[in-house]
């Protein structure tokens, strides 16, 4: 099938949910990296192995999305220029995306290493875990090459409607790392660190394997050395798309550190039941989440070939199909999440507490089913800027200050300091509705004086 027209003709249902599926396969592995990280130490090693784990995961996470943000740029661009049958335009965005990323690379590499005890203090690390942090995150933050290279390649990937090949590295990466955890803190006893090394090895290994691929495959455009220089307009154009993204997912996540500090300030059950809850949200939240990546490309395509119509029709399929899983995780999540939280963890004070925050989640992951897809829609369409305003709008202006509220009540539970997250979504979709009833107004006065 003609790349350029994957996503612009026939069936809606059938081409999202194909794209959307190894997407979601492929976030599944990829949240296994840190989980399985935190389910070997937790039944390996203490509290405080599980605590530093569990904090230092955070900010990894953090950059991650900042990163998987930005790269959403690359994806938007070259899923649009596809869309408009532009082959050498296309080659050029990935050339400069390779140049603006590698600069990245060595820049993050050594703020992150420095950042490490700062960050530690910053997010009250508990004393008997403070040092285990600051060498999980300095032990990670040596193979922020390969989180930046496997973020570029798989947002070309997407961009050219291509999901299975991210799902096959990040498979083959997800067998590495449970190898590795296996290896270095069951057998070797490494604890903190020999988690962290076993996510940097296979980080690396599913960085080589993607591009071994892209060697040997066919790509829907041009792609030569001339290519791999900085095309001034085009790399503003990719930072200018990617990065409102990247500081609405970076932010937003600032306002989960915040909350992290907040409980950590609690005492190391409370850090490390919420760090196990975090892991388990993260796999909870993965349908909203695919639909919404899968939606950027899907939607980058149409509005490039002029279908905003079948763009918006795709929206409506993603939230339907988002909500009906998202129904069951949040019965699983309220009612069950003392079993859930045993997958990682065997102490009973971290399972009780984790369960006890698990059920504001569960009231989140129903709302998010129509936020994650209003996400990927307006990111598709380019409108990234406003993505940006409501995500900080929800964090700072509703999470930050509920969950900081609640923390002062004496006696609170984790789950009303978790309430803060149902209640900044509920404030976010209010935003993505009146943002695209604005947009349709002016969508049809267009085409009234047209």
């Amino acid at each position: 099938m003609d790349q350029r027209t994957q996503f612009t003709s026939g069936p809606i249902i059938p081409k999202l949910i194909g794209f959307a599926l190894p997407v979601l396969l492929a976030l599944c592995l990829q949240s296994l990296y840190g989980a399985v990280d935190l389910l070997i130490v937790g039944q390996f090693n203490t509290e405080a192995d599980v605590s530093a784990v569990a904090t230092g995961s955070q900010m990894m996470h953090m950059v991650t999305v900042v990163l998987t943000g930005l790269a959403m740029g690359t994806t938007v661009m070259l899923g649009q220029a596809i869309g408009n049958g532009r082959r050498d335009q296309a080659g050029s965005i990935i050339g400069s995306s390779i140049c603006l990323f590698a600069v990245l690379a060595l820049a993050l590499t050594g703020v992150m290493i420095a950042a490490a005890r700062p960050f530690a203090s910053l997010m009250h690390a508990p004393p008997e875990a403070f040092e285990k942090t600051v060498q999980y995150v300095q032990i990670c933050s040596a193979g922020t090459i390969f989180i930046i290279a496997y973020n570029v390649l798989g947002s070309v990937f997407r961009g050219i409607g291509d999901s299975r090949t991210p799902l096959l590295s990040v498979l083959f990466a997800s067998i590495f790392n449970i190898v590795g955890d296996l290896l270095f803190v069951a057998v070797f006893d490494m604890a903190t660190a020999g988690a962290a090394l076993a996510t940097v090895l296979a980080q690396a290994f599913s960085v080589i394997l993607c591009i071994f691929i892209v060697r040997r495959r066919a790509l829907p455009f041009d792609l030569t050395r001339k290519h791999l220089r900085f095309d001034r307009v085009l790399t503003a154009q990719v930072v200018r798309t990617g990065l409102p993204i990247a500081l609405q997912d970076g932010l937003v996540n600032v306002s989960f550190l915040a909350i992290g500090a907040i409980v950590n300030s609690l005492g190391v059950i409370a850090s490390a039941g919420v760090g196990v809850a975090e892991k388990i949200c993260a796999f909870i939240m993965l349908v909203p989440s695919a639909f919404s990546q899968s939606l950027s490309a899907f939607v980058a395509q149409n509005i490039g070939a002029g279908l905003p119509k079948r763009a918006r029709r795709a929206t409506f399929y993603g939230m339907m199909a988002s909500l009906a899983v998202g129904v069951i995780m949040a019965y699983v999540s309220f009612f069950h999440g003392d079993a859930l939280a045993r997958i990682f963890a065997n102490q009973s004070e971290v399972v009780y507490a984790a369960a006890d925050y698990l059920k504001s989640y569960a009231i989140d992951t129903m709302l998010v089913s129509f936020l994650f897809c209003f996400i990927g829609y307006f990111s598709g369409c380019g409108k990234t800027t406003f993505v940006m305003i409501q995500g900080i709008a929800g964090a700072f202006g509703v999470r930050v200050p509920v969950s900081f509220f609640m923390s002062r009540i004496a006696g609170v539970s984790l789950f009303q300091i978790g309430l803060a997250t149902p209640a900044s979504t509920v404030v976010q979709i209010i935003l993505c509705v009146s943002y695209l009833a604005i947009l349709l107004r002016k969508e049809k006065k267009a085409s009234i004086s047209a």
